[in-house]
């Protein structure tokens, strides 16, 4: 159970401390993204290639994996404030230390500490957030912390290209250095502190089981993206389920539970994490991945334009922060998850019927819709997630919500690269076009899920959320 302080906290606090917030995601966010145009560089400098380089990226995502579970339990025992300050000091710190990595193996060691530092970022900083905030700022303090994953994709590879051309691929970890500073020195100047609780024991047996079913779902997730997927990763999969379903039966009937899984009882909260939420995030998460490939492998456009395109869509992103708030004071989550997610389903479907003859302003068009219906169903969907969800029940909500999204979004790549190789095996003789047509194809599916989860919403209730989202339900 998460301290609760006695009184709320005031007003400006709430307003000051997501944003205090989302610099440390922005922080962690960009360095996931500012890399990617350096690797060519950084395979160079370690006297390897861009392949081998894969296993710092994969150390990190398994280090995330192991340490997202016991982040509440954590915060819990030591204090909220004083664990997200710790996160972000050692992710800083190795950030430093990858840039100073002078092989492979120094490289990995250093991500392996930064993933497990970004696992502690993520729910931690969102339990902050949540902690004493009134309903009625929720949305505004969520619409807050999730603007660094709708800026650090359009600004991070353009920062990454220049300074990786102009100063070197270690500052772009070293640019975290600045970063971490101010994020220190704002969380602890601005974010109260609040005694930690400290009494429940650690579940060390539901630590290793949700941390190995994590782990090698999220492994297998990755594997199951490339094209030598095969029986192994089969088996890596499978191994993962058997230890989820063995971690969820142990935090069930467990005492002092790792995970309090009775948050997954509240409707709300289910919906949002598990089923429709879990297939919303599975399809606006699969569209980033898709749309480089059909512009560039699919028709044939150059890096330049591709990457234009590509900023257009994260613009759209942008564009609707400024009306989440007002739009679901006069809908309500309802009504704006199925009729937002059938809009971003349709836009997605349409990326199917693309082609070289596509005039540029329907694109353009296309781009900037589907952009805004991927960012408004993000936040509705993790502001919905926490409307019923009580305080005590705030520290295990972030860390399953954190874990869940996790798996969403290596699910979407993977059912999307599953999909292209799929219809690349059914239809061969489709191969002299290149991959444009298995690309439609992942397209067509992408938005078939998307389909399915707008429509699941159907069966929230009309008035769901409504003390979050302002909105006045009118009984027929």
């Amino acid at each position: 159970m998460s301290s609760i302080p006695s009184q709320p906290i005031p007003l400006h606090r709430t307003r000051i401390v997501p944003a205090v917030v989302a610099v440390a995601f922005f922080m962690q966010m960009l360095d996931s993204t500012i890399i990617a145009t350096s690797l060519p560089a950084m395979a160079k400098a370690f006297s390897t290639d861009v392949v081998a380089l894969n296993i710092g990226f994969t150390a990190y995502l398994l280090a995330m994996a192991v340490f997202i579970p016991p982040a509440g339990w954590l915060a819990d025992r030591f204090g909220t404030r004083e664990v997200f300050v710790t996160a972000i000091a050692l992710f800083t710190l190795s950030s430093v230390a990858c840039g100073f990595s002078g092989s492979l193996g120094e490289f990995t060691a250093a991500r392996l500490v930064q993933g497990a530092s970004a696992a502690l970022m993520t729910p931690v900083g969102r339990q902050l957030v949540l902690r004493g905030a009134p309903k009625a700022e929720l949305v505004r303090a969520i619409a807050t912390i999730t603007w660094p994953a709708l800026i650090a994709p359009v600004v991070g590879p353009l920062i990454g290209a220049w300074v990786t051309t102009h100063a070197g691929w270690e500052w772009n970890f070293f640019i975290n250095l600045p970063l971490g500073l101010l994020g220190v020195a704002l969380v602890l100047f601005f974010v109260p502190q609040v005694p930690a609780e400290g009494a429940r024991p650690f579940d060390l047996k539901g630590f290793l089981l949700t941390g190995s079913a994590l782990a090698l779902t999220l492994a297998g997730l990755e594997l199951s993206s490339a094209p030598t997927g095969g029986a192994g990763t089969l088996a890596v999969l499978a191994l993962g389920l058997v230890a989820g379903w063995a971690a969820v039966r142990h935090l069930r009937c467990a005492p002092h539970a790792l995970l309090d899984m009775a948050v997954l009882k509240v409707p709300t909260f289910a919906f949002a994490t598990l089923s429709a939420g879990t297939a919303g995030r599975l399809a606006v998460n699969a569209t980033p991945f898709l749309l480089p490939l059909l512009f560039q492998v699919g028709l044939g456009m150059d890096a330049v334009e591709t990457g234009s395109l590509v900023l257009v869509y994260f613009l759209g992103n942008l564009l609707m922060k400024s009306v989440t708030t007002p739009a679901l004071r006069l809908f309500g989550f309802r009504t704006l998850l199925v009729v937002n997610g059938l809009v971003a389903a349709l836009t997605i479907g349409a990326f199917a019927f693309v082609d070289g003859n596509t005039p540029w302003l329907l694109l353009f068009g296309l781009l900037i819709v589907c952009g805004l219906s991927r960012s408004m169903q993000f936040t509705a969907l993790t502001t919905i997630a926490f409307a019923d969800v009580t305080p005590a029940q705030r520290s295990a909500a972030t860390t399953i919500s954190a874990m869940l999204q996790q798996l969403a979004q290596l699910l979407g790549v993977a059912v999307a690269a599953a999909v292209i190789r799929l219809s690349a095996a059914l239809f061969p003789e489709a191969a002299g076009g290149g991959m444009l047509v298995d690309i439609r194809a992942a397209f067509l599916c992408i938005a078939a899920i998307g389909l399915v989860s707008a429509l699941r919403f159907l069966a929230l209730p009309a008035g769901a959320g409504a003390e979050v989202s302002g909105h006045r339900h009118r009984p027929s």
